[in-house]
């Protein structure tokens, strides 16, 4: 009689300075799923969060880069399991809603779990934040074609080979930008499940900053649109300097028709470079567009070559 294994459940909880909640979240966690291994990385906390979390169990380790997609990248080539969570440390996400998202993964089976928070209390969300992840839902939806309710959500389970066959290139907070975007261009299969999200405990502090980290996963989501659209990036531009071009150039063209000379030679040379600069545009559009399909290629192999999720029984 064969017997099924139970598959391994490993949290990743990024943290910095969060003596005052992690202990909660890592029992939070172990309660709501028996078995699961908590593994804390410590992101140079000052307040003794590494020894708060060892205290309540977790399996403690460093990542000595700052940023929040240092501690991702260095968890998910560390860390082995079937199912991966990923979960903020500042006790603003409900672990209670864990299970659900366990067995919403396992149903499909799916390779990404996003967990869509909604407010227990009215100022959960810092002014700016809610009308600003809105606004890069709608945008990010809208470019890469796949609708997302909660790209910013620090909230997430993930299947071993999508963990495994992500790149993990951000630094910061823009990490959750580049999980989604990776989730879409990759087509994974992937759900969304509503979680609970409150304030911080009291005497907390959060770390985002509303305008420096929005204007970074701005900047993060036009690189990705580069790297991920070629074919639209250099198209847009291309076409947009080729309007300039032959808007510059037609009171030149007027005035040859007319008089059959060109006076005005400057302006006919900066005319033409700036259309010849459009044609360059749409050709390195072409190329990368090419390249693209290559590098996705080799992607979903790699992602085919893991060992796809678990199933329930």
């Amino acid at each position: 009689m064969s017997t099924t294994k139970a598959p391994t459940i490993a949290a990743i909880v990024p943290c910095y300075n969060e003596a005052l909640s992690v202990a909660k979240v890592v029992n939070d966690l172990r309660n709501a799923v028996p078995g699961i291994q908590v593994y804390v990385y410590d992101n140079n906390s000052s307040d003794g969060t590494a020894d708060i979390a060892r205290e309540a169990g977790a399996i403690v380790r460093h990542e000595y880069m700052r940023g929040k997609g240092n501690v991702v990248r260095r968890a998910f080539a560390d860390v082995d399991a079937d199912i991966y969570v990923l979960i903020d440390g500042d006790d603003t996400y409900d672990a209670d809603s864990l299970p659900a998202m366990i067995e919403a993964l396992q149903s499909g089976p799916f390779d990404h779990v996003l967990g869509v928070r909604r407010e227990q209390t009215t100022s959960a969300y810092r002014p700016g934040h809610e009308l600003g992840n809105r606004g890069f839902n709608w945008f990010v939806s809208r470019v890469f074609g796949s609708e997302v309710s909660d790209m910013l959500s620090g909230y997430r389970v993930f299947s071993r080979r999508f963990v495994k066959s992500f790149p993990a290139l951000s630094r910061e907070f823009e990490i959750e930008t580049e999980l989604t975007v990776h989730a879409m261009s990759l087509r994974v299969p992937q759900v969304e499940v509503p979680v609970k999200f409150r304030d911080r405990p009291a005497g907390s502090e959060s770390k985002l900053r509303t305008y420096h980290d929005g204007f970074r996963i701005l900047g993060l989501i036009m690189g990705l649109i580069r790297h991920e659209l070629p074919l639209m990036f250099y198209g847009v531009i291309g076409f947009a300097l080729a309007l300039l071009g032959v808007g510059i150039g037609i009171p030149v063209i007027i005035e040859f028709f007319g008089t059959g000379l060109v006076e005005r030679f400057p302006t006919a040379l900066l005319s033409v470079g700036i259309v010849l600069l459009a044609v360059l545009a749409w050709a390195i559009g072409l190329i990368l567009d090419g390249v693209l399909k290559s590098r996705r290629e080799i992607s979903r192999l790699n992602y085919l070559s893991h060992t796809p999720p678990p199933t329930q029984a």
